[in-house]
Order: structure tokens, then sequence, then C-alpha cells
């Protein structure tokens, strides 16, 4: 990955234009397989922010107070 982004929107957006580079034919076999690693890497940097932001969701309690959702409680 050139650098680490700054959030996952910045991440997501990086990867729908590797997606459009690497629909073009004209692009150079080295130039598509290093943009298919950076997509990869991406991809992983995504679903890892995915996974973080589902662990913080809140659940509402019966008293309706907001907690912090763990996926150890049932």
């Amino acid at each position: 990955m050139k650098k680490a982004p700054k959030n996952f929107e910045e991440a997501l957006k990086r990867l729908e234009t590797l997606t459009e580079s690497m629909q073009n034919a004209d692009l150079p076999l080295e130039d598509a397989l290093a943009a298919y690693q950076e997509g990869s890497q991406l991809v992983k940097y995504c679903r890892d922010k995915l996974a973080q932001a589902e662990q913080k969701l809140h659940i509402l309690d019966s008293d309706g107070l907001i907690q912090e959702y763990t996926p150890d409680e049932q």
C-alpha cells in the first residue's frame, strides 16, 4: 500500500479508483499486479475497520440505557 489510509472512507475511495484502473485493458501487467496487491491490502484494512466498528456498537438495555456491545454478552 502506498500509504495507510486516514480512514475507512478514504480506503474505500482508493479501492474504487484501483478497480476502475484495473478495468482498463491497456494497463500494463506490472501495474495491474501492483494495483491488485494494494487493493488486497485495502480490503483487509476495510474489513478490520468494520470489525472494530462492530465491536463498538451500542445496544439498549431494558432500562433504555446505552451499553457498550461486546460479542461475549448474551
